[in-house]
């Protein structure tokens, strides 16, 4: 094809190559648009959580998908005899722990992690802050999550004593003996322990999805202009004259 002294003449393969390029790249930008779409969905669903009351967690085994991301109530009593303190935790900048005790749930003989809140290292790691131990009965309002927390592990090591990397629900019911829900509750409710709970609400994250859907369609756009490009020259005047 001829125009204005240029000849676009591509060849087959390449115009293979641009139209597979192009429709992947067109397909992986409708992915990502439609994890956004996910995400943006989940996130309204966890104000909607957010706006209504606690629901009563059971004596009985439960599923997490029921429970997540809802408030949480119940009732019983602390056993800080199981307490841990999970590492690289930090708080406007500084180092500390979060405080996680096991609760036996009221006329149950189930437990349920409570994740109490952060308390600062001191100056001296080999020493664990103080933490106000609570007893008798007590009521605990908070968010359900994933009993799975993953922090950097730095060994392999065989979990000992009281300050953990990483909780993970099965090791911890196999080092105390405990059988647990299967979920952690982020306490919401006031206690006079000194523990700072300032659980901070994610966003949906759907944002990061739609520029990596610009992106890829972006390389699309851009594998087009490159095709057009590569196959479009200027007419030899020589070679017409001849």
């Amino acid at each position: 094809m001829n125009l204005l002294g240029y000849r676009f003449e591509p060849r087959l393969w390449a115009i293979a190559i641009t139209i597979v390029s192009v429709i992947i790249f067109i397909e992986l930008g409708k992915w990502q648009l439609s994890r956004a779409e996910e995400k943006s969905a989940q996130f309204e669903q966890l104000e909607q959580y957010a706006r209504q009351p606690a629901v009563l967690l059971p004596g009985t085994l439960v599923k997490l998908k029921d429970f997540q991301y809802r408030d949480v109530e119940v009732s019983g009593e602390y056993l800080p005899e199981h307490t841990i303190y999970l590492d690289n935790k930090t708080y406007h900048g500084r180092a500390g722990y979060h405080v996680i005790t096991p609760l036996k749930i009221l006329n149950s003989a189930l437990y349920v992690a409570v994740n109490r809140g952060w308390v600062a290292t001191g100056s001296d790691r080999s020493v664990l802050p103080a933490v106000a131990e609570v007893s008798g009965e007590v009521k605990i309002i908070g968010i359900a999550a994933s009993p799975q927390i993953r922090t950097l592990e730095l060994s392999d090591r065989a979990i000992e004593g009281q300050v953990w990397d990483n909780f993970d629900l099965q090791r911890y019911q196999e080092a105390t003996g405990l059988t647990l829900q299967p979920l952690m509750l982020l306490q919401k409710s006031e206690e006079k322990d000194g523990l700072i709970r300032d659980w901070s609400k994610p966003d949906s994250g759907a944002s990061k999805n739609i520029g990596y859907a610009v992106q890829w369609f972006s390389l699309a756009a851009t594998a087009v202009i490159i095709f057009i490009v590569l196959n479009v020259k200027r007419k030899n005047s020589k070679n017409e004259q001849t």
